[in-house]
């Protein structure tokens, strides 16, 4: 099957000499983010109006510098920086699984839900030297702590050992973040990610051992990646890796995240801007006059693709294991949106 997708002519990508310049640099060998290792007092971070109360994020700062992150949104209101800078200097919590054991092993320690992923990539490429992520993930395990890991990294498949031991102590679910399949939309978006494609190819590996995998399309982007025929496209992609499921949002722009998409966006489809000016006058969020018929059109692709769980072999908690249900997504709420914590 095809990646390549058609882009309506007012959405062609048009880069400038210094974006691409700046482009470059980043990745020149002396412009490599820096990684400070540093120790956290706390691992778990309390969070409120989610359908978790609690998130982990084993590093600070993403080095996926993806346009729209609404991290940069509290960047900035952390006084760090929310521009290009943004995804430079990572902050390594060396002693976070241990820290997290600590929490873990206490008393007042419910084995409610833990979100992993929502303030930075837990499988960027740090983790492949680090190995925070899964030291986590078996802390979680021995505490038979419910998890749901977010993540646009392949690197989760070397796990596959840990979260098929996770998975049958406690409910354990991951979402693929694959808003499109467009390669030069995504490469514009998301210069530090894996390719979509190779996510898929990750997916499908999970659930061939039994996980519960499904594909977050967010955020969406209006006139960009919106088309019925580009969200066809992602959901038959899911639909052929294995997807259990799949779930949508749309773009929504705070203070620090607003200035720098629609920087990026003036250098790429400058076609776009005044349309874009025009959505996000008045709010960080789109009316739901807009988001609706989105989201309208992506449930019923999953109905008429028949995307649903498939798997063939499943892996399920011990009858004696927490049993907690809680929803994927956030539906027809805000997209989540989970202040880094103080740890």
């Amino acid at each position: 099957m095809s990646l390549k997708l058609a882009i309506p002519s007012a959405a062609q990508p048009r880069r400038s000499p210094r974006a691409a310049e700046l482009e470059r640099a980043f990745y020149d060998r002396g412009m490599r983010p820096e990684y400070r290792e540093e120790p956290c007092r706390t691992a778990l971070n309390r969070v409120t109006g989610m359908p978790f109360r609690w998130s982990l994020n084993p590093y600070t700062g993403c080095v996926h510098r993806c346009t729209f992150c609404f991290v940069r949104a509290f960047e900035l209101r952390a006084d760090r920086p929310s521009d290009d800078r943004y995804g430079t200097s990572i902050r390594v919590k060396t002693n976070v699984a241990e820290v997290l054991a600590r929490e873990l092993s206490r008393k007042s320690w419910k084995r409610e839900l833990v979100a992993m992923g929502t303030a930075t990539d837990p499988y960027q490429p740090a983790e492949g030297r680090y190995r925070l992520t899964r030291a986590c993930l078996e802390r979680l395990a021995d505490a038979r702590t419910p998890i749901h890991l977010i993540t646009r990294g392949p690197m989760i498949v070397r796990d596959v050992d840990v979260l098929s031991a996770a998975a049958t102590r406690a409910r354990l679910t991951i979402t693929f973040s694959v808003p499109t399949l467009d390669r030069q939309i995504w490469r514009r978006t998301e210069p530090g990610t894996a390719p979509p494609a190779k996510r898929l190819e990750a997916l499908r590996r999970l659930v061939e051992a039994g996980l519960d995998v499904g594909v977050g399309m967010a955020p969406i982007l209006p006139g960009l990646t919106d088309a019925p025929e580009q969200l066809e496209a992602v959901i038959r992609a899911a639909r052929d890796a294995g997807a259990t499921g799949a779930w949508a949002n749309l773009l929504y722009l705070r203070p620090g995240t607003r200035e720098h998409f629609l920087a990026r966006l003036e250098e790429d489809w400058p076609d776009l801007l005044p349309r874009y000016t025009a959505l996000y006058a008045r709010s960080a969020y789109l009316a739901k006059e807009e988001t609706e018929p989105v989201r309208r059109t992506v449930r019923e692709l999953v109905r008429r693709h028949e995307l649903r769980d498939r798997r063939t072999v499943r892996l399920e908690p011990a009858p004696d294991a927490e049993q907690l249900s809680f929803p994927l997504a956030p539906g027809e709420a805000a997209p989540p949106i989970v202040p880094p914590g103080a740890g």
